[in-house]
């Protein structure tokens, strides 16, 4: 673990740092250069955090003022449960973080801020080449079983 390493939730001040590590999640995910998020979208998710309407919540790991990671969760319902449950979309942490415990504090950040309303469950998904970070995942949660279908439209 980094000595000093901050889990917190995202503030209007951090934007400056967070839209690089924003960008690099999503390189990270073949969405650069031509296939890159518009620009409307990464607005909107960054107004999103702000907003008390919205589900959509940010968290950063900060070290020494500079940020280092990001997680971003979302609580939704459920039919098989009456507590929202907490959806983990996004996790990143710079390429000189890694390794060092950013990701699973990050996690660990999520579980706490689950739990707090009451969440009976975190989940995410995962790139099956990713494996270095399935290293991480499978020490702190369970794999399901499920299989991600999808069809874009």
């Amino acid at each position: 673990m980094i000595q000093g390493l901050t889990i917190r939730p995202v503030d209007r001040s951090d934007y400056g740092q967070w839209l690089p590590l924003w960008a690099g999640y999503n390189a990270f995910y073949g969405r650069s250069g031509d296939t890159a998020l518009a620009a409307d979208i990464t607005r909107t998710t960054w107004s999103r955090f702000f907003d008390a309407y919205e589900p959509v919540h940010g968290l950063v790991a900060e070290q020494d003022g500079a940020l280092l990671g990001l997680a971003h969760y979302l609580l939704h319902r459920s039919t098989i449960a009456i507590a929202p449950v907490c959806y983990l979309q996004d996790l990143f942490a710079t390429e000189s973080a890694r390794g060092r415990g950013v990701g699973r504090a990050l996690i660990e950040g999520v579980y706490a801020r689950a739990r707090e309303v009451g969440s009976p469950r975190v989940y995410w998904q995962t790139h099956e080449t990713n494996e270095v970070a399935m290293t991480l995942y499978d020490k702190v949660a369970d794999r399901s079983g499920f299989l991600v279908y999808r069809k874009l439209l």
